[in-house]
This record gives C-alpha cells, sequence and structure tokens, in this order.
C-alpha cells in the first residue's frame, strides 16, 4: 500500500533557495556605524522575502517493488474479502447508452453494506464504466488494472464474470 501511494505522488513541489529569490546582491547597510545588526543580503533566510532555507525541491518519490511481492499482497487483499463475503459475482452487462441512473439502482438492489464498493470490468464494456465511474463511493477498474490498493480500500467487490476470468488470467489463479 505504501508504495502505491508513495508512486502516485507527483513530486513537483519547489521553493525559492537564496540563490533563487530576485533581489540584489549588494550589501544591505554598511558593515559599522549605523547602530544595527550586521546584514549582508537581502536574499537571507532570516529576512522578510528572502529564499526558504531548507524548503521542498522535486523529486521522485516512486520505488519498484518485486512482481511477486505485488501479486502476493493482491491475493492476500482478495482472499481477505472473500472471508468476510465481500466478494459479488455478477453476469456480464450490457448497456446501449451510458447511463449513471441505471447503474445505480442496479447497485442499490444488490444491497451493498459499507461505504465502499469496487466494480471491476472486463477490458471492453466502455458504456458500463461510463455509467459507473460518476457514482459516489464506487471505482471502476478494469480487470488488468486491479490492485491491492484498491482492493483494500473496497468494503465490497463487485466482479462480473468476465472480468474475473480476465483477471484469473492476468493474475494466476
Amino acid at each position: 500500500m505504501r508504495c502505491y501511494l508513495a508512486n502516485q505522488r507527483q513530486g513537483t513541489h519547489d521553493t525559492k533557495t537564496r540563490a533563487e529569490v530576485n533581489y540584489s546582491s549588494a550589501k544591505l547597510y554598511r558593515q559599522k556605524g549605523t547602530g544595527r545588526a550586521r546584514a549582508g543580503s537581502a536574499k537571507s533566510p532570516t529576512r522578510v522575502g528572502g529564499g526558504r532555507a531548507f524548503g521542498p525541491h522535486p523529486r521522485d518519490y516512486s520505488y519498484s517493488l518485486p512482481k511477486k511481492v505485488k501479486r502476493l499482497a493482491l491475493k492476500s487483499a482478495l482472499s481477505d474479502r472473500a472471508a468476510h463475503a465481500c466478494v459479488h459475482v455478477v453476469e456480464d452487462l450490457d448497456l446501449a447508452v451510458p447511463k449513471t441512473k441505471t447503474m445505480a439502482s442496479l447497485l442499490g438492489a444488490m444491497n451493498l453494506g459499507g461505504r465502499h464498493t469496487l466494480v471491476v470490468l472486463p477490458r471492453a464494456g466502455d458504456t458500463v464504466f461510463r455509467s459507473l465511474r460518476n457514482l459516489k463511493g464506487v471505482r471502476v477498474l478494469r480487470s488488468h488494472e486491479l490492485n491491492a490498493y484498491a482492493v483494500l480500500w473496497a468494503d465490497n467487490l463487485v466482479f462480473t464474470q468476465s472480468a474475473l476470468v480476465g483477471a484469473e488470467e492476468v493474475f494466476g489463479s
């Protein structure tokens, strides 16, 4: 889960250092005789409008896990949901036109308790995907995009029969 979330981060945050702030490099006032503390640069992090001392800079947060570890995590997440009877398999859905209201009534009739529902569809079936993607608390994935984080996020899993076959082909038994 930590790897999945880390890989989702953009890492584009940035702050200006004293080298990047747009100020003159001239000394603010002379060293002695003013009665004030010594001051060199307006770019100093201690001054208002100065550069940030140790601010964030762009970096890549992603890291990779071995494929076997990812598969093991997915299998254990799916077996956990199956042990708690949270996995539902339905017949293949087919709509002529994308209709969110139809899919909302279908999921409502299934009486899925909980806040989050993950619907897994086959690679094809764009109308069903577009019908489900706008429902609150529902996440829709293709069978080849299935991951442990999405399974653990969901209180209920709904597979179509062809998506279940597709997931078994991609991820094994």
